[in-house]
């Protein structure tokens, strides 16, 4: 669960990405003088469209095969496990505080990276050594509809791009349905870490009918006191997971006296969602929201 939680917002929606993508092997033809400014308001201008992409970002990675330019991709990192096809390009290692000369070693033409305090030294040592470098927003749905404007843009899949972040923002405006249930993500018990109202996670959740008990909390997450949860009583404790699996363990926190004083870890209320459709926001966001309602479906609520 730790590493989960640690590449969370590294860090859905299959049928957007069967239209969007129009095939991935497919290129545009090269638009000249590419131009977009990245969520950290700088300029990137490209002489035509990317043809050597290195992602820096689980979420990233993803969108690049959904607009149709995963044969270009000669650069990710370890965690980058969606599409399948990923797997074959080869690993920079990690996406946060990058090796360089390992992303240089690629020789790309276009590096994307996630908006962090630990990434802004490697996009400013890419800028110096010539590299282009878009950093770019990944925590919420809304950003990743951005992002897939920009992506669109740089690698010529414009048109892509913009079908994929229209679907996105249709998906976000859609009506939720009534809230039957409250539940807590807790990525972390270490102190224990819960996540908040400014990730995509608390979107699905109100999406597929649930209420996050810390939709309260600004940021992505925010670490707690575990007497916190106790008084917010949520009904369900959503689990993050790196693999699916069939007969789910509880994580050890489960074990442990002092977290039986909640209710839904004593009553063993949880609900698995699996890092490869949970980890990031995605194209797959429509069948993540679905995949949400089942599990809470199977655990009774």
């Amino acid at each position: 669960m730790g590493r989960w939680a640690h590449r969370t917002h590294l860090a859905g929606l299959l049928a957007v990405a069967a239209f969007a993508c129009g095939g991935e092997g497919k290129r545009s033809t090269p638009a000249p003088g590419l131009t977009v400014t990245d969520d950290v308001g700088r300029v990137i201008t490209l002489p035509d469209a990317a043809q050597r992409i290195v992602s820096l970002s689980p979420a990233a990675t993803e969108l690049v095969f959904a607009l149709g330019a995963g044969d270009r991709l000669v650069g990710r990192t370890t965690w980058c496990d969606y599409p399948p096809a990923a797997l074959a390009v080869p690993s920079v290692g990690d996406g946060l505080n990058p090796n360089i000369e390992a992303v240089v070693a690629r020789r790309p033409d276009l590096v994307i990276l996630y908006r962090s305090p630990l990434d802004e030294p490697a996009a400013a040592q890419l800028g110096r050594l010539g590299i282009p470098a878009v950093v770019l927003e990944q925590d919420r749905l809304e950003q990743l509809a951005h992002a897939s404007r920009l992506v669109g843009q740089l690698t010529g899949r414009a048109h892509a791009g913009d079908s994929l972040a229209d679907a996105l923002t249709a998906l976000l405006a859609r009506p939720a349905p009534p809230s039957h249930v409250r539940l807590a993500f807790v990525v972390w018990d270490t102190p224990p870490v819960v996540i908040g109202g400014g990730s995509y996670l608390d979107q699905l959740a109100s999406l597929a009918g649930a209420t996050n008990v810390f939709h309260d909390v600004s940021g992505a997450s925010a670490s707690v006191a575990l007497e916190t949860i106790v008084a917010r009583d949520p009904d369900v404790i959503a689990v993050l997971r790196d693999t699916a699996a069939r007969e789910a363990t509880p994580p050890a926190f489960t074990r442990r006296p002092e977290w039986h004083a909640i209710r839904a870890v004593r009553e063993r209320h949880l609900v698995y969602l699996v890092g490869s459709l949970f980890g990031r926001p995605s194209p797959r966001a429509e069948q993540a929201i679905a995949e949400f309602e089942r599990l809470l479906a199977e655990a009774g609520r």
